[in-house]
C-alpha cells in the first residue's frame, strides 16, 4: 500500500475522531459489544486460521484468543464508566477556593502493530483499549500469520464502526510507510529489535508509543520448592504455542540441590503433558515458518540434550526439548529463544541465581518456584523485570485488572484492563478556581509584611 492511499485512510479516521463520534460511551459499548458478538458468532473460523497458521490446538485458540479476548472485552464493558470518570486530585492551599481532577480524553487516532505468535490476541487486546478510550485505530496484523491477518481484515469492518477503524495487511515496508506518518499514539507488540526501529521512527513525530517487548525470562527454581508442581507449570508455559509466547520461560536457573530431581521431573512432566510422540499430540502446536525453524533447530545442536530433540522440517515441528551443559555464548543462551527449547543452569544459590539475572537486559518476566516468603522477598526486591510470577508462570496475563508491560529492553508502557484504557487516553490535568475568595496579597505590590506571611506558609 502506498503513502497516499494510507494517507487517505488515515484522513477518514481523522475526521471521523474530529467529529466527536467516538467520544460518548455509548458509542465505545457498542463497539465493545461488536467484539463480543465477532468473537461469538466467528468461532470456528478464527480457530481454523490459528490452525492454518500455527497449528494451534482448538483448546489452545479458546483458552489463549478467542476466550481471552471476550474475557477482556466484558472486562472493559464492566469498567468503563468508571475508567471515564474524572479522577479528582488534592489542591494545595493557594488553589482554595478550587478543585483539580485528570479528565481522560483520547488520545486520537492511533496505530496498532500486531505480531504473529498471538495474532488474534495480540491485534485485538490494544484494539480492546483504544475503543474504551474512544480512539480511532489502524491495526497493521503480521503477515507472518496470513489466515489471521487476512480473517481480522475481513471481520472487523463488518462488526466495527468502519470509519473508526482500518485494517491494513503488509509487509515490514508497510509498517515503515505507516510509521512514517503523524499518529497520536503507536501501541507495537514484537522483538525488541524492531521496537527500536519503531520508536526512532515515531521519534520523528514526537509520537509516543508503547512497546509490548520481549526478553529472556529466567525460571528460578529454589531448593525448598515443590519441584512437581514446578516442573509441570514450567513444561506447560514451555510447550504452549510451541514456547513462541514473549513470556514463556527461556531458561531456568535451579539451586544445585535440587537439579537432578526437578530435570526428572520436568521430563516425566512434558512426557504427561504430551505424550511419548508430541508430534501426534493434538494439544501441541507448530514453529510458525522455516526461517524460525532453521533459527531454533540450529540451538539444538549447542548444548546436551537431555529430553526431547527430534524435529521434522516438513511439518514444522520441534519437540520441548531441555538442553544442559551449554557454552558461554552459545545462542540459547544470549538470544531469546520465543521456541520448546529450555536451557537448564545449575547454580550454587539463589543470590547466584539473583547476579545471573541482573548480569543480562531486563527481562519481561521472572518466575521463582519457592516455599520461602523470605526468598520471595529477597528476588523481588533484588532483581528488576516487567512482573514477577510467584510458583507459576506465565499466568501474570490473566488478570484483565493486573497492568502488563516491560521495563528496559522488554519493553515501555502497559497495558491490560485500566492500564490499557489509560494507555490510549490523555489524563488531562484540569483546576477550576471560584471567583469568590480572591486574596489581595496575591497581587503586586508585596511589602514586607506579605513576604513575612509567605514564608509562614511555606
Amino acid at each position: 500500500m502506498i503513502g497516499a492511499e494510507i494517507q487517505s485512510h488515515i484522513a477518514t479516521l481523522r475526521a471521523h475522531f474530529d467529529a466527536g463520534t467516538t467520544r460518548p460511551l455509548g458509542w465505545r459499548r457498542a463497539q465493545l459489544e461488536a467484539l463480543l458478538a465477532m468473537s461469538r458468532e466467528r468461532e470456528a473460523e478464527i480457530a481454523e486460521a490459528l490452525a492454518a497458521d500455527l497449528g494451534k490446538p482448538a483448546f489452545e485458540a479458546y483458552t489463549t484468543e478467542i476466550g481471552y479476548i471476550a474475557s477482556h472485552a466484558r472486562h472493559a464493558l464492566k469498567n468503563l464508566a468508571s475508567w471515564a470518570r474524572p479522577r479528582r486530585r488534592p489542591i494545595d492551599l493557594f488553589n482554595l477556593p478550587g478543585r483539580a481532577w485528570l479528565q481522560p480524553e483520547p488520545r486520537g487516532v492511533v496505530l496498532i502493530l500486531a505480531p504473529w505468535n498471538y495474532p488474534w490476541h495480540l491485534s485485538l487486546n490494544p484494539l480492546i483499549g483504544a475503543l474504551a478510550a474512544g480512539c480511532c485505530a489502524v491495526l497493521k496484523p503480521s503477515e507472518i500469520a496470513p489466515a489471521t491477518s487476512a480473517l481480522l481484515a475481513r471481520l472487523l469492518p463488518e462488526y466495527l464502526d468502519p470509519n473508526a477503524l482500518r485494517v491494513i495487511e503488509g509487509d515490514a515496508e508497510t509498517a515503515e510507510a505507516l510509521l512514517a506518518e503523524p499518529f497520536d499514539l503507536v501501541f507495537y507488540t514484537g522483538s525488541t529489535a524492531v521496537g527500536r526501529k519503531v520508536m526512532r521512527a515515531a521519534s520523528a513525530h514526537l509520537t509516543p508509543v508503547v512497546l509490548e517487548l520481549g526478553g529472556k525470562n529466567p525460571a528460578i527454581v529454589a531448593g525448598d520448592a515443590d519441584l512437581a508442581v514446578a516442573a509441570r507449570r514450567i513444561a506447560w508455559g514451555k510447550g504452549l504455542n510451541a514456547g513462541q509466547t514473549c513470556v514463556a520461560p527461556d531458561y531456568v536457573l535451579v539451586e544445585s540441590a535440587a537439579t537432578e530431581p526437578f530435570l526428572a521431573a520436568l521430563g516425566a512432566a512434558f512426557r504427561r503433558q504430551l505424550g511419548p510422540s508430541p508430534d501426534t499430540s493434538r494439544h501441541y502446536g507448530r514453529i510458525v515458518n522455516r526461517r524460525h525453524f532453521d533459527r531454533l533447530a540450529r540451538m539444538l545442536g549447542e548444548g546436551e540434550i537431555l529430553f526431547g530433540g527430534q524435529t521434522d522440517a516438513e511439518t514444522l515441528f520441534i519437540a520441548p526439548t531441555i538442553l544442559r551443559n551449554l557454552p558461554e555464548g552459545a545462542a540459547a543462551l544470549d538470544q531469546e529463544i520465543f521456541g520448546p527449547i529450555l536451557p537448564v543452569i545449575e547454580v550454587d544459590s539463589i543470590e547466584a541465581a539473583i547476579a545471573h539475572v541482573g548480569a543480562g537486559p531486563r527481562p519481561l518476566a521472572l518466575y521463582l518456584f519457592s516455599a520461602s516468603r523470605e526468598t520471595h522477598r529477597t528476588v523481588i526486591a533484588a532483581t528488576s523485570s516487567g512482573g514477577v510470577v510467584i510458583n507459576d508462570v506465565m499466568m501474570q496475563v490473566s488478570p484483565p485488572g493486573l497492568p502488563f508491560g516491560g521495563i528496559g529492553a522488554s519493553g515501555i508502557g502497559a497495558y491490560h484492563g485500566a492500564a490499557s484504557f489509560d494507555s490510549f487516553s490523555h489524563l488531562k490535568p484540569v483546576l477550576r478556581k471560584w471567583t469568590w475568595g480572591d486574596i489581595a496579597k496575591r497581587y503586586p505590590p508585596y511589602s514586607a509584611r506579605t513576604r513575612r506571611w509567605l514564608r509562614r506558609l511555606f
